[in-house]
């Protein structure tokens, strides 16, 4: 028991727990919202799988078919890459009718 109450901080930051009482919570709150994004897999957009995995800042690679891509530091796209991809998106579904 007496370990597990010295490390319980680690349920409620997680990875960021190694950090201990240092840095304030919302520091590490935020920092294990990002590592938890990083470490996550993601869905490969050429083979489709759910296998795209972070190699480094910004380099993806899918486990099962090899594909390497730019993307965000943290995840595969990015916010901005998003709203870019919807709009893009919609122009085309709109010169698509216009034909």
């Amino acid at each position: 028991m007496g370990d597990m109450a010295r490390f319980s901080h680690t349920k409620k930051v997680g990875p960021a727990g190694r950090f201990g009482p240092r840095y304030g919570r919302k520091i590490r709150v935020r920092v294990r919202d990002v590592e938890i994004k990083q470490k996550k897999s993601y869905k490969c957009p050429v083979c489709g799988f759910q296998k795209l995995r972070r190699v480094s800042t910004s380099i993806w690679v899918c486990k099962k078919c090899g594909a390497k891509i730019a993307g965000g530091a943290y995840t595969p796209e990015t916010g901005a890459g998003k709203i870019v991809t919807k709009a893009i998106r919609r122009v085309i579904e709109k010169k698509s009718r216009e034909i």
